[in-house]
């Protein structure tokens, strides 16, 4: 039998592949379709929704009658027509027809007829007819399960098709006429936001055809319990000696579950990582690093279409760009629609109100995006920090201090004293377009989400096994100084380190620019001044 391995394309399949056991989160679905409902799964590209469909079809295939469809087999043509539409959705029946436990012959034969017309002219209402008949004869319920409805996007005739199935869905509750029993659609874009592109927004909102759906809130993201019993698995083949827990806890903390990238970061240490190094350290910090940067660099469908959706909302990217290099807080409001699809897409997500970028990797695939887009303007600050790169290490450790003083040095040439042409954010984008160059290829760098606010930033670098904390703030006088240094204290005793920074931007006119150290406690500060 061959040995499974992770997959981060397509169906997973826990015979095949190591993936999170998905039992819980289908058990918690499940019970949605026992109660006859009928819901939208809408979740950001390549978050595990094809994988806990298939999951969900095998768990209800004993009790239900499961028709289980994928939108993408129906060509753009198939959306044209009604006729052309009706067409094209049985001919996917008829393909799928081995996978479905349960069609009454005079229905595969009315099925396999809309199917064949070589000039399609029956409408919905004679499709429909069909599916009436077919949940009015099968002796347990019919569940309708359709993927990829993306497909369907500015297809009016796909409106009319969801039309059909809440009037099936009312007329059920209303008059006990026979109808699915339920009905799953999933795909990344909500079916209302179909509506909205196709219609004027007023009459998209009176007349949603898919306003009968119940919420869907089951978080399908990967637990850190979960993970590692994924890990769990892979070591019980592989004997590499990993710690699974802290491994789990690692990937969870970068990628809060998003499983593509829980399955890709795996995936990078056992396919390439191992290959570089022996096993047990692939499978440690070291190696937990390497992945992180090769991820990073990569030019992945899911990272492009992040990019592309940023693009096509100017305002959100120049506001998600601000919470990240400023700091800034952005209130969520589900009545902007912006911000409802940045959240569909899988972009962000709201926490206690707030707007976040989704996880730790997108942080950082976004701040090396906006750096390169400023590099052409400031490219002062990262040519100098790649001409000076090879003097800030020494023995494959990184001396931070040096950096900072380096980053002083460069920022004083270029501005002189702080003035009012300088603004207090631009400190936060010139430090990190001096270290990004520094670091790249051998550390990775991010922003601690937890710690930001609109006066101080700490960055976390890890270069090559060991952390570095830099506060960044503002100086706003001695007593806020102060405690920005206990507050460090803190991070360095929850990092477990002894050592950190700071680099304080001043605007006062009497200053000591440079690097000194301090002692807080049991912690050597080097304080950076500008």
């Amino acid at each position: 039998m061959a040995m499974k391995k992770f997959r981060t394309t397509a169906v997973c399949i826990p015979s095949k592949h190591y993936m999170v056991d998905l039992t819980e989160r289908v058990r918690e679905i499940r019970r949605m379709v026992d109660e006859g409902e009928y819901f939208s799964i809408n979740r950001g590209r390549q978050y595990g929704k094809t994988t806990t469909l298939y999951a969900l079809g095998e768990s209800l295939r004993d009790d239900y009658v499961v028709v289980s469809l994928d939108f993408q087999g129906i060509s753009a043509s198939g959306f044209a027509t009604e006729q052309e539409f009706v067409r094209g959705l049985a001919r996917l029946i008829v393909e799928m027809k081995r996978t479905i436990d349960g069609m009454p012959e005079h229905i595969e034969a009315e099925i396999n007829k809309l199917a064949s017309q070589e000039k399609p002219m029956e409408d919905l209402s004679v499709l429909f007819a069909v599916f009436r008949s077919w949940c009015e004869w099968s002796d347990r319920g019919v569940v309708l399960i359709i993927d990829e409805v993306d497909s369907a996007t500015n297809n009016q005739v796909f409106l009319d098709f969801l039309a059909r199935l809440r009037d099936g869905y009312m007329k059920r509750e209303t008059a006990g006429l026979p109808a699915f029993h339920s009905v799953i659609l999933a795909g990344v874009t909500d079916v209302r936001h179909l509506k909205s592109k196709i219609r004027g927004e007023t009459e998209a909102r009176q007349n949603s055809p898919w306003n009968i759906a119940a919420d869907f809130t089951i978080d399908m993201s990967l637990s850190e319990n979960g993970i590692k019993g994924m890990l769990d698995e892979y070591e019980a083949d592989h004997h590499t000696g990993m710690d699974t827990a802290a491994m789990a806890g690692q990937i969870r903390a970068y990628t809060s579950g998003y499983p593509f990238l829980v399955s890709r970061l795996c995936e990078l240490i056992d396919k390439r990582v191992q290959n570089e190094m022996e096993p047990g350290r692939a499978w440690s910090d070291e190696g937990f690093e390497a992945a992180v940067k090769l991820i990073l660099a990569e030019n992945n469908t899911l990272f492009q279409s992040m990019a592309k959706n940023l693009n096509n909302y100017p305002d959100l990217k120049t506001m998600i760009k601000s919470i990240l290099m400023e700091g800034t807080n952005v209130l969520y409001n589900a009545q902007q629609d912006e911000l409802v699809q940045l959240q569909m897409y899988g972009l962000i997500r709201e926490d206690h109100h707030v707007v976040r970028i989704a996880n730790r990797i997108f942080e950082m695939m976004l701040y090396n995006l906006f750096l390169s887009e400023d590099e052409l303007k400031s490219s002062v600050f990262a040519r100098a920090g790649d001409l000076g790169r090879n003097r800030f290490v020494e023995d494959g450790v990184l001396n931070m201090r040096l950096v900072l003083e380096g980053f002083i040095k460069t920022f004083t040439e270029r501005f002189g004293k702080l003035e009012d042409r300088f603004q207090e954010k631009d400190g936060r984008e010139y430090f990190l377009l001096y270290l990004r160059p520094i670091i790249n290829g051998t550390g990775n760098y991010y922003i601690e989400a937890q710690t930001r606010d609109q006066t101080r930033t700490d960055v976390i670098v890890d270069y090559l096994g060991k952390q570095y904390v830099i506060e960044l703030k503002i100086w706003h006088g001695e007593r806020y100084h102060k405690a920005g240094e206990e507050q460090i204290r803190a991070y360095l005793d929850y990092y477990g380190l002894h050592t950190g920074y700071m680099l304080s931007f001043n605007f006062n006119r009497k200053k000591e620019v440079g690097v000194k150290q301090v002692h807080i406690g049991d912690k050597l500060l080097y304080e950076g001044m500008v």
